[in-house]
C-alpha cells in the first residue's frame, strides 16, 4: 500500500471516541494541533499515532496529521474499542431523590460527584448509580442513559432524570427550547455594579488551555455556541456578591466563564482563577479570613437552586427547590458576619 494511502481499521466495528464541527471563524490549523484543544491528555504524538492509524476522519474520510482544519469540517476520533466511559457499571451509591414519578426523576446532586463517567472518573458518578438503580434508561444524543442536562462535578444542585424515551425526547426539547427554568446561586468575587442584568456572549473553548471555555467577543464573536445568562444582585459583602443567576442557555461551565468574563469569578473557583484572593485588603487577618472560607467551601462557589420543567405527560408545570449545602451556607455566613463587623467599624 502507499504511505500516502489511508484506510479506516479493517474492524467489525469502530466506536466513536470523539467528535467535532470545527467554529465557522476558524482558521487554517493542523488537526494535530486543533485536536490538542480538545481531546483532554492527548499528547501531540498520540493524535500523529492516530492519525496514521487512520483513525481521525474529516467529513468521512480519513486524514493525516498535517491536514489543515477548515471551517464547518465535521471530525472524528474512532478506535477499535469503546471509550472507557461506555463501559458502564451499576454502583450501589446513595442518590437524593426529591421527586419521581413513572417518568423522570429529580435528583440533588452532592458538590463532588461527577455526573457521567469520562476521562479519569469511571465509577462513582451519577450515572454509575442511576444504571444500578434503573433497568432500561433511555440514550440522549450522547448515549448516557437518562441524562436531559448535567451540572459540573464540583457544582451542587438539582437535576432532572429520565426514565422513558417520552421524558427524554420531551424534556430535552424544553431544555433546547428554553422553556425549563434554572436558577443557581453564586457567591462571586467583587461588588458587583448593577442590580440586575444579562450577559450575552458565545462560550467556546479557550484557544490556549483546553479545561477552561472562554466568551468570544469583537473579531471572534461568532465562534462558540450562543449563551445568554440573566443575574440579580441579592447581597452585598463587600469584596463578594452573592447572586442569582438564570440560565437561558445551557453552555457547559456557562456561570463560571460569563462571570468571570464581566469581572466576578466565582468565590473559589480553582479552574476560573477564583481560588486565589481577587479583592480585598492586604492585611495579614483579612488573608487569613478568606483562607478559612476556602476550607469551609473547598469548591466553586455554585448551586443549582431551581429547576422548572413541564411534565412530559400531565403537561403540569414542576418547580422543585434544593436548599444552600451547609459548605456554601457557612461560607456565606462568615462572609454575611465580615461584611457586618466592617459597617460598624
Amino acid at each position: 500500500m502507499d504511505d500516502d494511502t489511508l484506510q479506516l481499521p479493517d474492524d467489525d466495528q469502530l466506536y466513536e471516541h470523539y467528535a467535532f464541527k470545527v467554529d465557522k471563524g476558524q482558521s487554517p490549523l493542523r488537526i494535530d494541533k486543533y485536536l490538542m484543544n480538545f481531546v483532554e491528555n492527548a499528547t501531540r504524538n498520540k493524535i500523529q499515532a492516530a492519525a496514521k492509524n487512520g483513525s481521525i476522519v474529516v467529513n468521512g474520510i480519513p486524514v493525516k496529521s498535517n491536514y489543515k482544519v477548515k471551517p464547518d469540517d465535521r471530525i472524528r476520533v474512532l478506535f477499535t474499542h469503546p471509550p472507557h466511559e461506555h463501559l458502564l457499571v451499576g454502583e450501589d451509591i446513595s442518590i437524593d431523590v426529591v421527586y419521581e414519578d413513572e417518568e423522570l426523576l429529580v435528583v440533588n446532586k452532592p458538590a463532588g460527584m461527577v455526573v457521567h463517567p469520562g476521562h479519569g472518573n469511571y465509577s462513582g458518578t451519577l450515572i454509575n448509580a442511576l444504571i444500578y438503580r434503573f433497568d432500561n434508561l433511555p440514550n440522549n444524543s450522547s448515549e448516557r442513559p437518562g441524562l436531559v442536562h448535567r451540572i459540573d462535578k464540583d457544582t451542587s444542585g438539582l437535576l432532572v432524570v429520565a426514565k422513558t424515551e417520552r421524558a427524554m425526547n420531551e424534556l430535552s426539547l424544553q431544555f433546547a427550547e428554553k422553556t425549563s427554568e434554572r436558577e443557581y446561586l453564586a457567591l462571586v468575587w467583587g461588588n458587583v455594579e448593577s442590580d440586575t442584568g444579562t450577559i450575552e456572549g458565545n462560550i467556546g473553548r479557550h484557544p490556549k488551555n483546553r479545561l477552561q471555555n472562554t466568551v468570544y467577543i469583537g473579531d471572534e464573536a461568532d465562534k462558540g455556541k450562543p449563551a445568554i445568562t440573566h443575574y440579580q444582585v441579592l447581597e452585598r459583602f463587600g469584596y463578594v456578591t452573592l447572586v442569582s443567576c438564570k440560565l437561558e442557555t445551557g453552555r457547559t461551565h456557562q456561570i463560571r466563564v460569563h462571570m468571570k468574563h464581566m469581572g466576578h469569578t466565582l468565590f473559589n473557583d480553582e479552574r476560573y482563577g477564583g481560588d486565589r484572593i481577587i479583592k480585598g485588603t492586604t492585611f495579614t487577618k483579612y488573608k487569613q479570613f478568606v483562607e478559612n472560607c476556602f476550607k469551609i467551601l473547598p469548591r466553586q462557589a455554585l448551586h443549582a437552586k431551581t429547576l422548572g420543567f413541564k411534565h412530559p405527560k400531565s403537561g403540569q408545570f414542576l418547580r422543585f427547590e434544593a436548599p444552600l449545602p451547609d459548605d456554601m451556607q457557612q461560607c456565606i455566613d462568615k462572609w454575611r458576619g465580615y461584611a457586618r463587623h466592617q459597617d460598624n467599624e
